[in-house]
């Protein structure tokens, strides 16, 4: 069911904030002609390009500690929550592609249209978090990567990633397919990274595959190796890989393509090509994050890596004694290993910044109805991204450079926080929008399977995000903290669980009155007019 978003035709005034309530990322939207009657793979190659903008946030720099330290610790016995995150996410993707292409509204207008104002600021506010929180990891990587390539100190290096705007402000002039292709390009550079450097290290390919099946131990909490659990690792994964942004990009990308929505079949034909190319898509960003994985285990020897972080990561990449076969101490005298694997750390920093620039534009228009330029709109959230990069790199200046590279670590890792925080308030309403036939219509609702799946899902994720708020908490006050701040961090930790399950009760229940105001509407009551 198409819903006409109200105001739609109202004029924009030429300012940096303007009014906006019309289709979602206007300047795209219904630009990209694709052909009809043509062979599967053309017809495929024309869809191809969204998938990848949405899967550049399943294999960001927040991705890469936590599959690379599963693996250290726990060998490839996390291989199956990689594959289960990497599943879940197909089954979310999906629903969002298929929300945008039938309604025409991306998530954030679709849950504004059937919510009050009120908490549509409320649910901005809170999705504007989890992405300045995935920017700071963006930050410390794209940081990081200029200081072990080029040796620019931190600090400098962290005010130059406020320069990608300029980088946004050129692709924005090229074409919205050409921005498309090179986030490709960069996936495939971070994909021939690291799987060049797991060939060389001929890994277990049985114990891989063996991996790939969960069992008791995988969520076992019982079974401590170097302060982890195989519990704690499992959703350090999780929350890294299934990221709320991504529901709402996806949900506005899809409609880059030019459909004609009086005719079904051109719309199924949409949505089944749009799955096609975001599953493609999302397949690689599992390889990407399998790879991370195995590096941990068959790169380096057991145990051998101590600093987690990036600049662990790249010293032990250099570090003949670290690896764990002749064939990697050969080429990594060299130094590529370490190269290479800066170079992936850019290039995946550079790709977020693409996506999350144009997730802002989306969230802000959608739930708030405000619009400024995307130059603008990277410049400010990136200021604000980058305060408390500064503020962690200024307090451990004095300190030794072990130090400093822990409290980045930490700080990227504790922000994840957000997102655990956000993630319930999309999975939520985008499993009740399509499952629902006046939403979506007879052909397009979620059929059986997909509703079953997605109800696990969205229940299993959020139990899982809740359960591991009290560790996220608790990881704010680092590694040294007293029994009393412990205390202190677990009574955080369950307030914020109250408040995400109050403000759960309020969305479900404005988004059921929105439905009940649209049905009385279309059955042509006055329902509508005594819910209002």
């Amino acid at each position: 069911m198409v819903i006409q978003l109200e105001n739609e035709n109202v004029p924009r005034k030429h300012r940096l904030i303007e009014y906006a309530n019309g289709k979602s990322l206007e300047e795209i939207n219904g630009t990209v002609e694709v052909p009809k009657g043509k062979g599967f793979w053309k017809t495929l190659f024309m869809y191809s390009g969204p998938g990848a903008l949405v899967a550049v946030g399943y294999m960001d720099p927040g991705n890469w500690s936590t599959s690379i330290t599963g693996g250290q610790n726990f060998q490839y016995l996390l291989m199956s929550v990689i594959l289960m995150s990497s599943l879940i996410a197909m089954l979310l993707q999906y629903m969002a592609a298929k929300l945008g292409i039938v309604s025409q509204m991306d998530l954030a207008q679709a849950i504004r249209a059937r919510t009050s104002k009120s908490l549509g600021v409320v649910l901005w506010l809170l999705t504007e978090l989890a992405i300045m929180a995935t920017d700071i990891a963006e930050v410390i990587g794209a940081a990081i990567a200029l200081y072990l390539l080029f040796h620019i100190p931190l600090v400098i290096a962290v005010f130059i990633t406020v320069f990608d705007v300029l980088l946004l402000l050129l692709l924005t002039k090229i074409g919205f397919r050409k921005i498309e292709a090179i986030v490709v390009c960069l996936i495939l550079v971070i994909l021939f990274v690291f799987l060049y450097q797991v060939i060389l290290s001929r890994p277990d390919w049985g114990g891989v595959f063996a991996g790939l099946m969960p069992t008791t131990r995988t969520f076992s909490g019982s079974e401590h190796v170097a302060g982890m659990t195989p519990i704690s690792g499992s959703l350090g994964i999780i929350g890294a890989t299934v990221m709320p942004h991504n529901l709402y990009l996806h949900s506005a990308v899809s409609q880059s393509r030019k459909i004609d929505h009086t005719d079904e079949e051109d719309v199924a034909r949409t949505v089944r090509f749009s799955t096609w190319d975001s599953n493609i898509q999302l397949s690689f960003a599992f390889v990407v994050n399998s790879l991370l994985l195995i590096m941990g285990v068959a790169v380096f020897k057991s145990g051998a890596v101590k600093d987690p972080s990036f600049f662990g990561l790249f010293q032990a990449l250099s570090d003949t004694s670290m690896l764990s076969n002749g064939v990697l101490i050969g080429v990594a005298k060299s130094g590529i290993l370490s190269i290479l694997f800066a170079v992936a750390l850019l290039a995946s920093g550079q790709n977020s910044t693409i996506t999350g620039t144009l997730t802002g534009q989306v969230i802000m228009e959608g739930f708030v109805h405000m619009r400024m330029p995307l130059w603008l709109r990277r410049l400010v959230t990136r200021l604000i991204s980058v305060v408390p990069v500064l503020i962690c790199v200024g307090l451990t200046g004095g300190q030794s450079a072990i130090k400093q590279h822990e409290a980045l670590n930490n700080l990227m890792n504790n922000s994840q926080v957000f997102l655990a925080f956000a993630l319930p308030f999309s999975m939520l309403p985008l499993l009740m929008m399509t499952n629902s036939e006046l939403e979506m219509g007879k052909r397009f609702k979620n059929n059986f399977l997909v509703k079953l799946f997605g109800w696990i899902s969205v229940i299993a994720l959020t139990f899982l995000n809740m359960k591991g708020l009290p560790g996220s908490v608790e990881g704010f006050y680092g590694d040294n903290a007293t029994k009393a701040q412990l205390m202190q961090a677990d009574v955080i930790a369950y307030v914020l669980i109250a408040a995400v399950l109050a403000l759960l009760v309020w969305t479900i229940y404005d988004l059921h009155r929105g439905n009940k105001r649209l049905a009385a509407k279309l059955n042509g009551t006055d329902e509508a007019a005594t819910e209002a």
